[in-house]
């Protein structure tokens, strides 16, 4: 874990259960809120994989996109 805080080792976070409506954003809030907190990515398989192949898509581009968005800031944990 302290590797992690250091910059050593990218740290990535379970986006957690799909629950139906609202995915998309839950997973884009989340992706932000680890972008902000310095984790290099979000797991994302139930909320993607459990639903039409189109929408299943589009949230994993939307979760890209945060990550590719310059003006998402990332901040330091502070360790």
């Amino acid at each position: 874990m302290a590797n992690c805080y250091r910059g050593r080792v990218g740290l990535l976070n379970s986006g957690g259960a799909s629950v139906g409506q609202g995915d998309l954003a839950q997973a884009v809030r989340t992706a932000v809120i680890n972008k902000r907190a310095g984790r290099t990515g979000v797991i994302t398989g139930r909320k993607a994989f459990q639903r039409p192949t189109g929408e299943g898509v589009d949230l994993l581009h939307a979760v890209q996109d945060v990550y590719l968005d310059d003006t998402v800031s990332t901040g330091s944990s502070g360790w």
